[in-house]
């Protein structure tokens, strides 16, 4: 690599055609220029000025090295700019949440970035442990989660809260109802539904679910995609449980029922990054959308 220190001798010396002046605007001797652009002829292999007396011209290498030095100092000049320029409204935000939210949160997302069309958001939609996993390797920048198993990994600022429902097909008579109508429905199961299922079993505080084993349930099909998890509900072929918000854009609804706990679900929210990263000015502008959706 050549030395920067002789880079900007020589394009002193270029610029203002002359040692001693060179000498005087670097604060250096004369003898010292000399110097600097001998050891620069060396390593770059080649003369770069002709000497003729107290004159000199700059060769055809000489032009190249010129060239190169000039473009190197106009880069090192854009990146300490670019070290200092922070612009909330400007760059790439990699979030991920549940299926579920981010049908919720996608639509405010959007709209921010149609009023900044510089600031490009990418929402991935995935299960809780995978988020997390994700953060810690540096493939995602922020999440969305509703648990952290590890707080000494994570910075974590509480979000919100999200409704757990039970949901059932419309047809199912729910009169009576006990665990034994869960094992004989079956669970349309998907990748946060165990999480869900615990969650919803150890609050609802329903006498008839005390003795219900989930790994016990059958499953009667599997969906991973958050549109299609209430299709086979709503076909009568089993139950899930889900947060209310994929409830409510399901568009065939009516096909379904909603279990009424005498105590409702409630999962906190948490946004998650990785400790003690700093994420830029744009993430900030971001979390703030998102935490006045859910104060709404």
């Amino acid at each position: 690599m050549l030395n920067p220190l002789w880079l900007n001798t020589f394009v002193t010396l270029i610029d203002t055609e002359h040692f001693t002046k060179t000498a005087e605007k670097l604060f250096m001797t004369q003898p010292g220029v000399s110097q600097h652009i001998r050891k620069l002829e060396q390593a770059c292999g080649h003369a770069l000025i002709h000497r003729e007396n107290k004159r000199f011209e700059i060769t055809e290498q000489g032009r190249l090295v010129y060239t190169y030095a000039k473009q190197l100092a106009k880069d090192e000049d854009l990146l300490l700019k670019n070290l200092t320029f922070d612009d909330p409204f400007t760059g790439h935000c990699t979030i991920a949440c549940s299926g579920s939210l981010a049908l919720t949160i996608y639509p405010q997302l959007l709209e921010l970035q149609s009023q900044h069309r510089e600031l490009i958001i990418q929402l991935k939609a995935a299960p809780n442990h995978q988020i997390l996993n994700e953060i810690q390797e540096g493939i995602i920048d922020l999440g969305i989660v509703t648990h952290v198993s590890n707080h000494n990994l994570f910075d974590v600022q509480t979000l919100g809260t999200e409704q757990l429902c039970l949901v059932l097909p419309a047809k199912t008579k729910i009169d009576n109802y006990n665990a034994k109508l869960l094992t004989e429905l079956g669970l349309i199961s998907h990748p946060d539904a165990e999480h869900y299922l615990s969650v919803y079993f150890t609050q609802t505080q329903e006498t008839d679910f005390n003795d219900l084993n989930i790994n016990e349930i059958p499953v009667s099909g599997f969906v991973n995609q958050i549109s299609q998890i209430l299709q086979p509900v709503a076909k009568g072929l089993g139950f899930t449980v889900l947060p209310k918000s994929a409830i409510d854009s399901f568009h065939q609804s009516h096909n379904l029922q909603i279990f009424k706990p005498k105590n409702p679900v409630m999962e906190s929210l948490y946004v998650v990054k990785k400790k003690y990263r700093a994420l830029p000015a744009r993430f900030d502008t971001v979390s703030c959308i998102l935490h006045k959706y859910f104060d709404t």
